[in-house]
């Protein structure tokens, strides 16, 4: 039988001290662990915006991928149109804007605080319709403008027959699809149709909203003028390249500056770009540019924010997701059909941010 020594009083006292110390650094280590785990709940900043459509599939990557590699960072991006987003911005209902369409001396004297306008990406906005068949249409200037005007109103004409010869036109009305809310992409488009037409210019001009000389369906956002065309035998409507091959939605080949018909791509589009005076607020347009392969209806599209943050977490969250974005954000963009700013642009554009304000 084994025996078993009997601790002093000594022993006694020491085994109890030590069991204390035991409990107090295990209350201490819980205590302490659920302390960061609150603070690191306190931490977590949600980024709020809203705006254009026209960037809508590359923002929703980029932020899902930064929300990835930054867990505490969540970014909530709502596509309601330029016009909303720049309606969202001036009254600080969100933390940042988006809009393809720059904002008018006017409109930045109308903010609350200095605006920064920084261009993410460009893209190209493409004339999509819904035919038998879905034949490879062409469309000169002159044709497109009136075909918006109302004086072209059925597919058969021999304007149109003219410009596509071999391609067997149907005598179907065409049904003309535009944006229903403030738009970027009806800016960039409406800016076109008003560059390479002084009629247009006269009688309709450039903007978020126009008025339509003629009576058309009204698609919300570059989703809902997709969806008319499709639905729409005989319809013809203008979206973001994106949106052409997310539906499956032919696209025609425009006339360009040069005489030339492309189609809009990467390169026709990066070849716009190439075009671009950017001066140092960024705010310019690249419809109808020159050169051989440059695609006649593209435009850059803009985050806007405050130069002055009034929360500098956010704040500082927010440009840190921004130049993330524009350092490591081209591939996803391509895959998408928008084109990065070039490396010379980039840099001016992150210089620009460290000028924000906390």
């Amino acid at each position: 039988m084994l025996s078993v020594p009997l601790l002093s009083v000594s022993g006694r006292r020491s085994l109890k001290v030590a069991l204390a110390s035991t409990i107090i650094g295990s209350v201490l280590a819980t205590a302490a662990s659920l302390t960061a785990t609150t603070a690191s709940a306190a931490q977590t900043v949600t980024l709020t915006g809203a705006g254009a459509t026209f960037p809508q599939p590359i923002y929703e990557k980029w932020f899902a991928e930064y929300n990835r590699l930054h867990p505490e960072v969540r970014i909530n991006y709502q596509g309601i149109g330029s016009g909303g987003g720049i309606r969202a911005i001036r009254g600080r209902q969100v933390d940042f804007g988006a809009s393809d369409a720059f904002l008018t001396d006017a409109e930045l004297k109308s903010m609350p605080a200095k605006i920064l306008h920084i261009p993410t990406v460009a893209g190209a906005v493409v004339v999509i319709y819904n035919l038998p068949g879905n034949p490879k249409l062409q469309l000169t200037p002159d044709v497109l403008v009136d075909i918006f005007l109302g004086k072209i109103t059925r597919w058969n004409d021999p304007r149109l027959a003219a410009i596509n010869p071999g391609i067997k036109l149907p005598a179907l009305p065409i049904s003309v699809v535009h944006r229903s809310d403030g738009s970027g992409t009806t800016n960039i488009f409406t800016s076109y149709l008003s560059a390479v037409s002084p009629e247009w210019a006269t009688k309709v001009g450039a903007g978020t909203s126009v008025n339509w000389p003629v009576e058309a369906a009204a698609g919300k956002g570059n989703p809902g003028v997709a969806a008319y065309v499709r639905q729409l035998p005989g319809a013809i409507g203008y979206v973001e390249l994106a949106y052409a091959k997310q539906n499956n939605l032919p696209h025609a080949a425009l006339q360009n500056a040069a005489g030339r018909f492309v189609t809009a791509s990467l390169e026709t589009t990066r070849a716009a770009m190439a075009s671009a005076n950017m001066p140092a607020d960024f705010r310019t347009m690249i419809v109808n540019a020159p050169g051989p392969d440059a695609y006649p209806i593209a435009g850059f599209t803009w985050l806007l924010i405050y130069e002055k943050q009034t929360d500098p977490v956010k704040g500082k969250a927010l440009v840190d997701v921004i130049k993330w974005a524009l350092k490591n954000g081209d591939a996803a963009a391509e895959s998408l059909d928008y084109v990065p700013l070039p490396d010379s642009l980039q840099e001016k554009v992150l210089q620009a941010l460290d000028n924000v304000q906390f």
